[in-house]
């Protein structure tokens, strides 16, 4: 969380609001929270992450296991989604998120 809070510029209030209101996601799976790097872009959360982890969510997925699709490649996208996210395609990887519900 420190580390966070620093790449963010934010207080550690903020940065909680961040992860609960689903802007960031992180993982406890190796100890301490840690949010994939990949997943803040110029100091600020991913725009497009938010809508994309409330899909997965909606399909069943638990916090480790949209991290880990998001940072896995996907075959219909031919990318990892994380990867057509930072390209702008938000869409196509959200329509792939619902089709797995």
């Amino acid at each position: 969380m420190p580390e966070l809070i620093e790449i963010l510029g934010e207080s550690q209030g903020r940065v909680r609001r961040l992860l609960a209101e689903r802007y960031l996601v992180g993982s406890r799976r190796n100890g301490p929270l840690t949010v994939p790097s990949v997943f803040i872009v110029g100091g600020r959360p991913l725009a497009s992450l938010r809508g994309t982890v409330i899909a997965l969510q909606d399909a069943g997925f638990d916090d480790d296991e949209l991290i880990d699709w998001l940072l896995t490649a996907e075959e219909s996208l031919g990318r990892a989604p994380i990867e057509a996210l930072l390209a702008g395609h938000k869409s196509e990887v959200r329509r792939v998120a619902r089709a797995l519900a």
